[in-house]
């Protein structure tokens, strides 16, 4: 698919160098017909490797996806310069008019904060009130996941006693949901968190559907209103080193932090990690873009809502 994306974007090269397809605005002018429009609220600190990394993984149709990055007003973001976000992040008052067929919200690190203790907190219902009305389908990652869960259907998170640090097995629930198109019945993710939702909160929402779970880290997804929300408490868009380069992180911080589990060969971290979840990531977000925004949304983007 050729990715619609912002010229000069740092993540261009990056994924030439990967061999993937993508075309800058100017280019992406001159095709005469209509991409779906998707916008990202990037939550993540480390901007430009989260952008890479989504961007990676909404690549693999054939259809032509405008990419919009969205950014919380008035928040200082450490790990990426003001140039990079002034250059290619957009505010929710610029965007409130606007309707996309896709929306994805990130991961934060701000898990540990009560919900109501995130400085951003009221920005960040107002823009999830707006997705339910503006989006065809939404997928929440991580904390989004949680923050939507908690806002809209009143799911609470709960604090581990120590980090869910690793790559586990899941089980899909049902393997003719479409979202789960082409997948075997277990598959991998990468999670890295300090807290969870639980399932006996889950099953007291009907408008809830669990479809995705592991014996080790417990809930992995959740759809709602027929696929127009979808819940992912994983890091299925984390690349081969994202894990090593978190626990060395620890590590020279002097933080607790294990050895991430099923990671490195023999749980060495002097070894190359094993990369075990990008055929899942990868349909994941295909399955997505095709059979939840693509084959719903009108092709009228008015429509939408």
């Amino acid at each position: 698919m050729p990715l619609n994306i912002p010229d000069q974007l740092p993540a261009i090269e990056l994924l030439r160098e990967e061999n993937i397809f993508v075309i800058d605005k100017t280019k992406a002018s001159h095709q005469d017909i209509r991409p779906l429009k998707i916008v990202i609220l990037n939550l993540m600190p480390l901007k430009i490797s989260t952008e890479t990394d989504l961007l990676r993984l909404l690549s693999n149709t054939p259809l032509q996806v405008e990419i919009d990055f969205l950014k919380i007003k008035g928040h200082k973001h450490k790990n990426t310069s003001a140039e990079h976000m002034r250059a290619f992040y957009t505010t929710f008052d610029k965007i409130r008019k606007n309707k996309y067929d896709g929306m994805i919200i990130t991961g934060a690190p701000v898990e540990q904060l009560p919900f109501e203790e995130v400085t951003y907190w009221d920005e960040m219902k107002e823009i999830l009130d707006w997705s339910a009305h503006h989006v065809t389908s939404s997928l929440f990652i991580c904390w989004g996941s949680q923050a939507a869960l908690y806002h809209f259907y009143g799911i609470p998170k709960y604090s581990l006693d120590k980090k869910m640090f690793g790559v586990f097995k899941h089980r899909v629930s049902d393997n003719k949901i479409p979202i789960f198109r082409g997948f075997d019945d277990e598959y991998f993710v990468p999670h890295s968190r300090h807290t969870e939702i639980r399932k006996e909160d889950i099953d007291k929402i009907p408008e809830l559907e669990i479809i995705s779970t592991s014996e080790d880290s417990g809930v992995n997804m959740l759809m709602a209103k027929n696929g127009r929300q979808f819940f992912i408490t994983g890091h299925s868009e984390y690349s081969r080193n994202t894990l090593s380069n978190e626990y060395f992180r620890d590590l020279k911080k002097k933080l607790p932090i294990e050895v991430p589990k099923n990671y490195f060969p023999n749980d060495d971290p002097a070894e190359k990690p094993n990369m075990k979840w990008r055929s899942a990531a990868n349909l994941l977000f295909t399955n997505w873009l095709n059979y939840y925004v693509y084959q719903e949304t009108p092709y009228n983007l008015d429509d939408i809502g």
